[in-house]
């Protein structure tokens, strides 16, 4: 699956409503973040808190260009839960946490403007 991050690319296909609520798209809290220097993108290893409904999650996120570990931790973000886990060098990362990248190709990552509960989902 190649994602592009050109801001001026055109629109993906049109798909329908249905098809939308398939991916499933929660916010958590990050409990922890260190980096993961193996990756072959400036990586961090993230566990995120997504409340009891589905729990903590680990992921492998490229946002170390613009996060320091210290700086997330307790941060609300957004992630797609319902993707299988996937295998990043020797780390397993169970979901894809969401960002957009900025003028420079760099991800910033993507969270709710005021705290929401842990496991709410976008709609």
């Amino acid at each position: 699956m190649h994602l592009d991050h050109d801001p001026a690319a055109a629109a993906a296909e049109t798909i329908g409503f249905d098809e939308f609520l398939k991916v499933d798209i929660r916010v958590g809290t990050i409990l922890r973040a260190e980096p993961y220097p193996e990756a072959r993108k400036p990586s961090l290893k993230l566990e995120i808190d997504f409340g009891p409904a589905i729990g903590r999650k680990k992921s492998s996120a490229q946002i170390a260009a613009l996060y320091a570990p210290d700086s997330i931790v307790g941060r609300q973000v957004a992630a797609v839960v319902n993707f299988p886990p996937r295998q990043i060098g020797k780390f397993m990362s169970e979901v894809l946490t969401l960002g957009f990248a900025d003028g420079e190709g760099r991800v910033v990552l993507f969270s709710p403007d005021a705290p929401v509960p842990n496991g709410s989902r976008l709609f």
